[in-house]
């Protein structure tokens, strides 16, 4: 799937994000004029990227279709200025032109290690009544403690190997009442998904997931072409839950270091607050001897 994505008729990665982030800038907002009649296409043309990035309209030219694939990193840089990216986009560029360099003589992927330690699993654990689980670098849950799992209201019905974050928010039909920022959320997974393809677009379990979004829904499709890697790892989220009403706790989201990828995500609220209380009986509910088992994900 990925290989198609680079040699299709959209180009390499690199080309179709550039492509993809010229046709958000306005000739206005880098101070060149919008000219006479109408623009056939939104943004920048490809003459005036290459004009604000200093190299020749040919260059670019054949660097936007894939016919060049060794920009310099002073070339990167000058494009990154040019387009307004901002620091994670940048360093995404950076990525794509590495591997638009590095091209088949890349390493065959492999199938990075799902495998969460007893340790984390004990930290987990001990975290409660705070919402926590581990994911992999393409966010399939790979561990939980109880609240962890139930506060995707839904998931914990899913089969062990199928539950992943970005799955269930694009085909689980509830998910859209569950996220208050609904925008915002579906923007974030997938720019989580976007900056791994900068790096590995070919790896297997990156492009079978991304494989079956693309198929099955068409939101997905759209934004996974619009290349937005803006990537949120602390803030608050509103979640209206079914089992315990609205909640907005706070979040953080930390790499675990000597790990393929994998993040630890925890929920938290101050002690005595509405929200904490909420948290309290979200953990309760999950390991009530009527509820669903709320077991860690063991693949």
């Amino acid at each position: 799937m990925a290989r198609e994505q680079r040699n299709g008729s959209g180009g390499t990665e690199l080309g179709r994000f550039l492509r993809a982030h010229r046709t958000r800038v306005t000739p206005e907002e880098v101070g060149l004029p919008a000219g006479p009649g109408i623009r056939r296409t939104p943004g920048l043309r490809r003459e005036e990227l290459a004009t604000l990035a200093g190299v020749s309209i040919d260059y670019y030219t054949r660097l936007e279709r894939g016919k060049e694939a060794h920009p310099s990193p002073s070339v990167v840089d000058a494009l990154a200025s040019a387009l307004r990216l901002d620091a994670a986009e940048h360093e995404h560029l950076r990525d794509l032109a590495a591997c638009a360099a590095r091209g088949s003589a890349a390493e065959q992927p492999v199938m990075p290690d799902r495998t969460v330690g007893q340790g984390m699993r004990l930290l987990l654990e001990s975290m409660r009544p705070y919402p926590a689980y581990v994911i992999s670098r393409t966010l399939d849950v790979l561990a939980c403690n109880p609240s962890g799992l139930r506060m995707f209201a839904g998931l914990e019905t899913w089969p062990e190997d199928q539950r992943n974050i970005v799955r269930f928010i694009f085909l689980d039909p509830d998910a859209p009442k569950l996220f208050d920022d609904w925008d915002d959320q579906i923007r974030a997974v997938v720019g989580r998904l976007r900056a791994l393809a900068g790096t590995e677009p070919d790896a297997p379990d990156l492009t079978r997931l991304v494989g079956q979004l693309l198929s099955g829904s068409a939101e997905f499709a759209r934004l996974w072409e619009g290349y937005d890697v803006r990537i949120h790892t602390h803030g608050s989220k509103t979640f209206h839950h079914p089992e315990v009403g609205d909640l907005t706790p706070g979040y953080q989201s930390m790499q675990l270091e000597g790990t393929p990828g994998h993040r630890l995500i925890a929920y938290y609220a101050e002690p005595g607050t509405p929200d904490y209380d909420k948290m309290v009986l979200l953990d309760k509910a999950a390991t009530a001897p009527d509820s669903e088992p709320a077991e860690d994900s063991r693949n």
